[in-house]
């Protein structure tokens, strides 16, 4: 129920779409009962003679009756189907919205298939509650009320008649019901399996490939896809008792109330017109009952999915705007502090940084080099809050980054991260992925600056090269030109290279850095790399080992203390000389 009430909310912005296709079910309702009323006087007065004039009056009746009903039965899908499409799209547009807001180990955790299917699958389900059931059930609330007094007023004992079946109506109606929600939820589930295990190898195409494993993967998609069919046909033959059994339930019922109606016409007791009206009101209360296992699946369902999409709403975003967040009204300039900076991942495990302190001035270049693990990416990470750092520990221009608003923080932020990710579009349109209206003389200038002008010239169609599922068709380097074009459109006071170049060839970087370096100038560039060649021209470089800053100083300087960093410069000297040779 806690769900259902947290789902209510999305009706009220329709309260008056949702109002008047109620109204329109109750009109159709009233309307229709009134064609049993006048077949069963046609029956009765047509008893005492037949004519023209009493056929044409009766047929053109129940011919008017039945098309006003028919125009509310209209009105009433089109209101109420129409509406549980906007309540979808208003579900579909905060799902999406809070997966935009969820921090990164959310989707570390979570398998992207399995939110897809809750996006998608999931969410079908949900609509279903609230159009189709909330019209079925409706329908069949009006009909029984209405039609019960209308029964009685004909006979008491041919109504009571009726109450011998409801209790079986309802007995197998929520002993199907729920074995069709234990069910649902669980084949929901296994969609997921299925959603997961197929895109993880539409992405990772090229391994599956590689390793010649295309006949080992179909076998296992098989494998799951004959589960899935398995438990969806276990489904399917619980509705299909049930749908039947339903029917011969009041089946059984329509035997008794013709038989014993049928008695009481020929003793007299009521007349024939008045069992023929009888007969129709029960013949208009059957589809009612029926719909009503239709209207006890739907909810199953609705229910089991909307269980599944409020568990991800239920999470709430570790990283959002703090109360004491604003708009700063001096843009930044660029000035990075970090103050006795402790991070770790969480309360039990070891930090990943330990005790940093750097003030990194406006427009200045520093660079981060030292072992895998050693805390590089972490820092930067933490500068854009893509992973929340302590209370004022991290500083932009002497503000505790928490005290500016994400949007504000980020958008002065150019950050170029490890693994690249490019959209399944044009080149022109992943370079200018979070700049707004950018101009194709913008675009094409970004391009020049991270060297990928000459790879464009190549492609058959330029900017508008289509680049694939994560840009599958580049190379990583251009991959990784095309990450930095698009951080440098953005003309960010920091810009971050997070080990950015690591897929370019040395006489690539070489190019690249010397076109960055104008870039570079006018903001604070952090640079995390692996190659001395990349972070020998920064300001300042700091060697970073366990978590601390072990060293920090020029490339002269550093070198001249014969340190770690001298060491990693050697070793690198000697690999080029054994490469060379």
């Amino acid at each position: 129920m806690h769900d259902l009430r947290k789902f209510a909310r999305y009706f009220r912005p329709y309260k008056k779409s949702l109002v008047l296709g109620i109204l329109c079910i109750f009109a159709s309702v009233v309307i229709g009962l009134l064609v049993p009323l006048l077949v069963g006087r046609a029956v009765d007065d047509l008893q005492t003679g037949v004519t023209w004039a009493k056929l044409t009056r009766y047929a053109l009746a129940i011919l008017g009756v039945s098309a006003v009903s028919g125009l509310f039965l209209f009105l009433q899908r089109r209101i109420l189907i129409g509406m549980s499409r906007h309540v979808e799209y208003d579900l579909r547009q905060d799902f999406y919205a809070h997966l935009q807001r969820l921090p990164l180990s959310f989707f570390q955790s979570n398998r992207i298939g399995d939110l897809m299917a809750r996006a998608t699958n999931d969410l079908s389900a949900i609509r279903q509650l609230a159009g189709p059931m909330i019209m079925y059930t409706l329908q069949t609330v009006f009909v029984v009320i209405l039609i019960l007094p209308l029964m009685l007023r004909i006979s008491v004992r041919l109504t009571l008649l009726l109450f011998v079946t409801m209790p079986l109506v309802s007995l197998t109606v929520k002993y199907f019901g729920q074995q069709v929600h234990v069910r649902f939820e669980k084949i929901q589930e296994f969609f997921s399996q299925i959603s997961a295990r197929a895109q993880e190898n539409f992405s990772g195409v090229r391994v599956v490939r590689a390793y010649a494993q295309e006949e080992a993967e179909i076998a296992a998609f098989n494998s799951l896809n004959r589960q899935y069919a398995e438990r969806n046909l276990g489904l399917v033959r619980v509705s299909a008792v049930m749908r039947p059994l339903l029917q011969f339930v009041i089946g059984t019922g329509y035997v008794l109330i013709i038989w014993y109606g049928g008695r009481q016409a020929v003793r007299g007791q009521i007349s024939v017109g008045q069992v023929t009206e009888f007969i129709l009101y029960l013949t208009r209360l059957i589809w009612p009952l029926i719909a009503l296992g239709y209207v006890v699946n739907l909810y199953q369902r609705g229910t089991a999915s909307l269980k599944r999409m409020n568990a991800i709403f239920a999470i709430e975003p570790a990283i959002a705007d703090r109360p004491s967040a604003r708009e700063q009204e001096a843009p930044l300039r660029g000035r990075i502090e970090f103050r006795h900076l402790t991070f770790a991942y969480s309360e039990h495990r070891e930090p990943v940084l330990k005790d940093i302190n750097l003030v990194i001035e406006a427009g200045q270049t520093v660079a981060f080099v030292g072992r895998t693990g050693s805390g590089k990416s972490t820092l930067m990470n933490l500068i854009p809050r893509l992973i929340e750092a302590p209370p004022k520990t991290v500083l932009i221009d002497d503000v505790p980054i928490t005290d500016y608003t994400l949007a504000q923080l980020r958008s002065g932020i150019g950050y170029v991260p490890q693994e690249t990710f490019l959209f399944s579009d044009t080149l022109a349109e992943n370079i200018a992925f979070g700049v707004e209206r950018a101009e194709r003389a913008e675009v094409e200038w970004a391009a020049e600056i991270a060297g990928l002008t000459d790879d464009i010239r190549g492609f058959p169609s330029g900017f508008e090269t289509m680049v694939g599922e994560r840009g599958i068709t580049l190379s990583g380097g251009q991959k990784q030109r095309t990450a930095i074009a698009r951080a440098i459109l953005r003309q960010p006071k920091i810009l971050i290279l997070d080990d950015a170049l690591s897929a370019v060839d040395t006489f690539t970087e070489e190019k690249i850095l010397a076109q960055l370096r104008g870039v570079m100038r006018e903001r604070t560039s952090l640079i995390v790399s692996h190659r001395v060649s990349t972070v020998r021209d920064a300001d300042l470089i700091c060697v970073l080992d366990a978590g601390r800053i072990i060293e920090r100083g020029t490339h002269e300087e550093l070198l001249a203390r014969s340190g770690a960093y001298s060491a990693l410069y050697e070793r690198q000297l000697l690999e080029e000389e054994l490469a060379a040779t």
